[in-house]
């Protein structure tokens, strides 16, 4: 967890207690979970190399700003000292912006859904250090009621499982992967594939997917499709870049 002092311990201007490696990220729903006592790490090469070092299994919480649930999870638990120290020493902890990376978003809901039988934000999804599910659910109240436990209790039983029935968390996630991979051609994808990449997309799909976008665009209300309508940032910057290189035929 990054340090709430500057060079040679100096404090900073800073005066939260805790700082994690969220802070550095621009999303601002990851901001928002920057001073969080949890270890945080975003999506990416360093969560997955820690959680590969130390045989960790992976807590992954996907959500986005506008989500009520989303910011009651953190009030009641991620923002809870004895709640942060039991993630830190069972899982390694990331943090997802379901507005930054839909690729993730949608590969994990699917295994959520196929796992529980329903889905929602906040995401709450447990992997094996490779990074494939193994279980899930999405908000867990501070102490057991609406018929469910308590993140507390989840977060022991799963440290449990994975300690004493490891086995069969493994199996279960290799069935799972199956499962995925009836329903999606390319199948349960490997973690580093969700990394950042550059790849060449023919200019021709890329005026098709603009058309798409603006056939869905509402001109009066504003945003896309039907209510309830969501932020989406990447639609937004996508037409952008695209007017910028004016491969749209609308101008």
């Amino acid at each position: 967890m990054t340090s709430a002092h500057g060079n040679e311990g100096e404090p900073m201007t800073d005066t939260h207690e805790h700082t994690n490696r969220l802070i550095h990220e621009l999303s601002p729903y990851l901001q928002q979970h920057a001073h969080n006592p949890v270890d945080w790490y975003p999506w990416g090469p360093e969560a997955l190399a820690k959680a590969a070092a130390e045989d960790k299994p992976i807590f992954l919480s996907i959500g986005y700003s506008a989500c009520h649930w989303c910011h009651r999870l953190r009030e009641e638990s991620f923002e809870d000292a004895s709640i942060a120290r039991l993630m830190s020493e069972h899982f390694i902890s990331i943090k997802v912006d379901r507005e930054e990376r839909p690729d993730l978003d949608a590969l994990y809901m699917e295994a959520v859904q196929q796992l529980t039988g329903s889905g929602g934000w906040p995401m709450s999804v447990f992997l094996t250090p490779t990074g494939a599910p193994f279980a899930g659910g999405t908000y867990f109240p501070p102490e057991p009621r609406y018929q469910m436990p308590s993140f507390r209790q989840v977060l022991l039983a799963i440290a449990e499982a994975w300690r004493t029935r490891r086995e069969e968390i493994e199996r279960q996630a290799a069935e799972l992967a199956g499962a995925l991979s009836q329903t999606a051609r390319s199948g349960l994808r490997k973690p580093e594939n969700f990394l950042p990449q550059t790849a060449r997309v023919p200019v021709a799909t890329l005026a098709q997917a603009t058309e798409a976008l603006l056939d869905r665009m509402d001109p009066v209300l504003g945003g896309f499709g039907p209510a309830p309508k969501f932020p989406q940032p990447m639609t937004l910057d996508f037409l952008l870049r695209m007017q910028a290189r004016r491969a749209s035929p609308r101008g």
